[in-house]
């Protein structure tokens, strides 16, 4: 007869976040390579598979360590919902690592098709990796990008705890790590334009790092020559501690407590044993 399932060990977890983020960001960061570099597909299927790398790499590592995936996540959590806060570095180390490899693998696999579309390994398609204001082309700057991961991870954060809070509606049936996809989904449909909707430190620094140090000299700047790279690190913290902040405020602390009727609806009445009815 089996034993009892032990708890993950700080290892385990730290394991299952690397390789969650890991399946995140080889979704996410080839989907791109395969829309600049190759020509291949467009702004929605971006959208779309950064969404289903969420679902899968949140499949891959909630049982064993939440798949926070996301150093905003874990701060936030720690703010507000009783996350350790010993485990915080820890989770975005690896994390971050996790997206780092990813974008490693990615470089390699697309090391002919970058080259023929970029040969120099310019902001052309730094993209591919990390988030860049204005998506390279359009006229914002810093100070626009940081304001738009700052809202961006906000609505990340409200709506992950909205779909996650057991207290709420959850998704049944397993499905939050899909609803939680199709909410990255969203954002990235929605949010895209300003800083290419990063929302995640490890997810804009690992592999930023990664490209640095294959050729893309310029991976710490912006089109206009400004140090970029602290934006998407900086912002999504913020924006992830404001957002969790405004759910717990708007709707966390107004959810009944269990075993009381739900908001709007008619108690169920049962005969008490004095023969009064009670709710």
């Amino acid at each position: 007869m089996a034993g009892p399932k032990r708890s993950p060990s700080l290892l385990g977890e730290l394991a299952a976040e690397f390789a969650g983020t890991l399946i995140l960001i080889l979704i996410g960061t080839a989907v791109v390579a395969q829309v600049v570099a190759g020509g291949l597909g467009d702004h929605d299927s971006i959208a779309w598979a950064w969404g289903l790398g969420v679902t899968l790499g949140v499949y891959t590592a909630g049982r064993i360590s939440g798949a926070h995936l996301n150093p905003a996540v874990s701060i936030a959590l720690a703010v507000f919902k009783g996350f350790a806060w010993r485990k915080v570095l820890p989770y975005s180390l690896a994390q971050t690592a996790g997206a780092f490899v990813a974008a490693l693998l990615v470089r390699w696999n697309y090391t002919e098709v970058l080259a023929q579309a970029d040969p120099g390994h310019t902001i052309k398609t730094q993209g591919v990796f990390s988030t860049l204001p204005g998506n390279g082309t359009l006229p914002v700057h810093e100070w626009g990008a940081f304001r738009d991961q700052v809202i961006g991870t906000a609505i990340l954060l409200f709506l992950v705890l909205a779909v996650t809070d057991l207290a709420n509606s959850a998704p049944a049936a397993n499905l939050a790590p899909f609803v939680v996809g199709l909410i990255v989904v969203a954002i990235g449909m929605a949010w895209g334009t300003n800083a290419g909707y990063a929302i995640n430190p490890a997810r804009d620094f690992g592999p930023r790092l990664a490209s640095y140090l294959t050729g893309y000299g310029s991976a710490w700047r912006d089109q206009y020559g400004n140090l970029y790279f602290w934006v998407p690190i900086v912002a999504p913290v913020i924006g992830g501690v404001l957002g969790a902040g405004l759910y717990q405020a708007l709707v966390a602390r107004f959810l009944p407590e269990p075993g009381e009727p739900e908001p709007g609806t008619v108690p169920t009445e049962r005969e008490a044993s004095d023969g009064t009815l009670r709710a």
